[in-house]
């Protein structure tokens, strides 16, 4: 399950067509006005979080919505296919070989001919094992790249080899969960007369020749702040590739370069809403102005902390619209561990009366565990097995998707939880599709998310939402309510 990225290979999506999404099949209609009831209890259960009015939910097609219909052409949700078993867990790891299984990548600006490649690895031994030492990497795999001018255009502006040494592969830890990692950088040159590119990287297992890929954005010309900086662990050697931290820890923002400069910083206090029903399609409600709690000025390249939490936002002048945003969570995140925060999580699979007996329950404690107990009648094995799954879904939906809100509450952390891992992703520079095709009733279920400008990360994602989902969607939140995902 902890494997996102490079469990699949990432294809390269040059464009991607449109078509109205198929009805559900008619075995699927005995149980809509079940999915109908449960849809307007869901979105009812989050307008009054965020005390938005009672209006009627939509059942249009998405293209008569004004403002969906503005959005690119994407793929079709759902595929009708046979009855089959359900499969809601991550795709299965590669056996009996070495096997990258996921990887993470940001680059840093050295200079206006030169970028930094900065990249987080989990690999597996043939036997299961997760890689730890670096130089199995180094003995087992070889790394090359090439430069494309974008997504749809395979003309290649520069490619070359990346040697793996000591040097440029080391072993890190991750704060809060504790994950082992492998790291690699490399300095990639700026094609002539390119202002952006996509970085193909491709590692390759030298024994059998099998391969794991990663894209990324290179931008040469014109750098953002977080293009030149990003979050350093506290000695400065590796940068973080996530979006939040843990209170009191002491990290630091700095850059390839040793460059210190004052970044002047707010903390907002708000907590964000949870994502909505994938079949909600009404409008999104307008951003909600954010309060400034306090200021802090910090220096780059030098090590501070940040002692309490909230979400962070650092730029180099007070009038810049765009900066460094962080999340600073608690000491245990991105697992979650006190009860006022597990109950939370548990909106995706409940009911808007189960909610609110957590949220109102004096002893928080007791409720959630009366909570999973009632649900699966009172088998406190399947409970306890269940829990854990849905919890570490939650962990992983934090480490991978945490933005400017907790990761869980994402759109896409939303999917992770419900469904696991995509069987396949594509993806191009707008936007990101996450291919499901082993789900009953289903040959094929599509979920596409297309990037937004946003002032605090570069990689927040918003939903297509389609109430086409519902006859896929409530089945397997039911799997979760009778137990029967357990891993």
């Amino acid at each position: 399950m902890r494997t996102l990225l490079v469990l699949l290979t990432l294809a390269l999506l040059s464009a991607c067509s449109s078509s109205k999404p198929n009805q559900p099949k008619s075995a699927d209609k005995r149980r809509l006005s079940q999915y109908d009831r449960a849809t307007a209890e869901y979105d009812a259960r989050t307008r009054a979080q965020r005390n938005e009015p009672n209006t009627t939910q939509r059942s249009a097609p998405l293209s008569s919505d004004p403002q969906q219909a503005r959005r690119p052409e994407t793929v079709v949700p759902i595929r009708p296919g046979d009855a089959g078993p359900a499969n809601t867990g991550a795709a299965n790891p590669l056996g009996g070989e070495w096997a990258i299984t996921s990887i993470k990548a940001r680059f840093l600006t050295i200079d206006s001919s030169t970028v930094r490649v900065y990249m987080n690895l989990t690999a597996k031994t043939p036997s299961g094992e997760t890689v730890k030492n670096p130089s199995d990497l180094i003995e087992h795999f070889l790394v090359a790249y090439v430069m494309y001018p974008d997504y749809n255009n395979r003309d290649r502006l520069g490619y070359g080899n990346v040697p793996l040494s000591a040097q440029n592969v080391s072993r890190e830890q991750t704060g809060g969960s504790g994950i082992t990692y492998l790291t690699l950088s490399f300095d990639v040159k700026r094609p002539k007369d390119v202002a952006n590119a996509i970085l193909l990287t491709e590692f390759t297992e030298t024994n059998s020749g099998t391969k794991a890929r990663n894209d990324l954005t290179l931008r040469f010309t014109a750098p953002k702040l977080s293009d030149r900086f990003a979050l350093f662990d506290r000695n400065g050697r590796q940068p973080q590739l996530r979006n939040y931290v843990n209170v009191g820890d002491s990290v630091m923002i700095g850059d390839a370069n040793g460059v210190q400069k004052t970044l002047y910083g707010v903390r907002y206090r708000h907590d964000f809403d949870a994502a909505s029903s994938p079949m909600n399609t009404s409008p999104r409600p307008a951003s909600k102005s954010l309060t400034v709690d306090s200021t802090l000025t910090i220096t780059t390249n030098q090590p501070f902390v940040l002692p309490k939490e909230g979400l962070y936002y650092f730029t180099e002048d007070t009038t810049d619209a765009v900066g460094i945003g962080l999340v600073v969570a608690d000491k245990r995140f991105p697992k979650l561990t006190r009860p006022e925060k597990l109950i939370k999580p548990v909106l995706y699979m409940s009911t808007s009366s189960e909610i609110s007996e957590l949220s109102q329950a004096q002893d928080t404690k007791k409720a959630f565990d009366r909570y999973w107990l009632s649900l699966m009648s009172g088998n406190e094995e399947v409970a306890r097995r269940t829990l854990k799954a849905y919890f570490d879904r939650v962990e992983e939906a934090n480490r991978l998707f945490t933005t400017y809100k907790e990761g869980w509450k994402t759109d896409k952390g939303m999917i992770y939880i419900v469904l696991g891992a995509p069987d396949r992703v594509q993806r191009n520079r707008e936007r990101e599709v996450w291919v499901y095709n082993r789900r009953a009733n289903v040959s094929e279920v599509n979920f596409t998310f297309t990037k937004k400008a946003n002032q605090f990360v570069d990689d927040h994602y918003e939903l297509v939402r389609y109430i086409e989902y519902q006859p896929i969607w409530y089945p397997i939140v039911e799997a979760w309510r009778t137990g029967a995902i357990r891993e």
